[in-house]
C-alpha cells in the first residue's frame, strides 16, 4: 500500500543534515523576501525520483497530503508524483490533477517547485483548451501562481507557440518580484532559442521598461555586442526587429 506516511517514512530515512544546510544557502527562501521560510531534509533529485518510481501507484489524495508538508522535499516529492499521474491519465484524471494543482498551489511555494511541474501539468492540459487561466494567474496577488503562469508557457514555447508568453511578458512588465523577473526573461530566452525575431520583436518594443533582471535573463545567449545595445538603451528605434 502507498500511503503518506509509508512515503513520508521513506524519505525521511534519506535525509542528509549536511546537504540540508547547503539547500539552506542555496535557496532563496528568507521570510523578509518571499514570506515564508522553508525546512529541508537534504535530499537530491535522483532520490526523489526513485522514490516516486517506488511508489509510483500512490493516488492523488496521497499527493496532496505529502503536499502538505513542511519539509521542501515532501512537496516536491508530491509534485513528482503529481506529474507522473498526469502523464499516466485518462482526460478526466488530468482535469482532476490539474485542478488540485492549483487549489493548492500556495503549498508549491519555491521557485523549483514550479519550475519542475507547472509545464508538464498546467501547460498540456491547457494544450487545447481556452487558457485565461493564465491569465488568472499572472494576476494574483500570489507569487508563486504568477509564476506557475509563465513557466507553464515553457510546454506552449517548445511548440513554437509564443502567444502566451509573449502577451503574459507584457502584462508582467512591471512585475515587482526579482523571481518573477527571471521566469519571465528566461521564457523570452527560450523564445528566442527558437525564433530569435519573435524575441527581438518584443524586446525592441519593451526593453527600455523591462526590469534589468528580467532583461538579462533575456539577453544572456546574444552576442556580446548585441548585449550591450540593449544594456546601454542603444536599440534603433526603427529598427528591422521591431515590427
Amino acid at each position: 500500500m502507498n500511503n503518506a506516511e509509508q512515503i513520508l517514512a521513506s524519505l525521511l530515512a534519506l535525509a542528509n543534515p549536511q546537504k540540508a544546510q547547503n539547500s539552506l544557502r542555496y535557496f532563496k527562501t528568507a521570510k523578509e523576501q518571499y514570506g515564508h521560510g522553508d525546512l529541508f531534509l537534504g535530499i537530491t533529485m535522483p532520490q526523489l525520483r526513485q522514490t516516486v518510481k517506488n511508489f509510483k501507484h500512490a493516488t492523488l489524495d496521497v499527493a496532496v497530503e505529502l503536499l502538505h508538508s513542511d519539509w521542501h522535499e515532501v512537496r516536491m516529492c508530491a509534485l513528482l508524483l503529481l506529474v507522473q499521474q498526469f502523464k499516466c491519465a485518462d482526460e478526466q484524471v488530468k482535469q482532476q490533477v490539474f485542478e488540485c494543482y492549483l487549489q493548492h498551489s500556495r503549498f508549491i511555494n519555491n521557485w523549483d517547485l514550479v519550475d519542475c511541474s507547472a509545464y508538464l501539468i498546467v501547460g498540456p492540459y491547457l494544450q487545447n483548451k481556452p487558457r485565461s487561466v493564465l491569465y488568472d494567474l499572472a494576476q494574483s496577488d500570489l507569487l508563486w501562481d504568477r509564476r506557475i503562469a509563465v513557466i507553464a508557457t515553457l510546454h506552449f514555447i517548445r511548440q513554437r507557440d509564443f502567444t502566451d508568453i509573449l502577451a503574459l511578458a507584457e502584462l508582467l512588465i512591471n512585475e515587482s518580484q526579482d523571481l518573477m523577473h527571471k521566469a519571465v526573461g528566461w521564457m523570452l530566452r527560450e523564445v528566442g532559442n527558437r525564433d530569435k525575431q519573435a524575441e527581438l520583436g518584443f524586446l525592441t518594443r519593451h526593453y527600455q521598461q523591462m526590469p534589468r533582471t528580467m532583461l538579462r535573463y533575456a539577453i544572456e545567449k546574444f552576442p556580446e555586442p548585441e548585449r550591450q545595445t540593449f544594456l546601454h538603451n542603444k536599440v534603433a528605434i526603427n529598427s528591422k526587429h521591431h515590427n
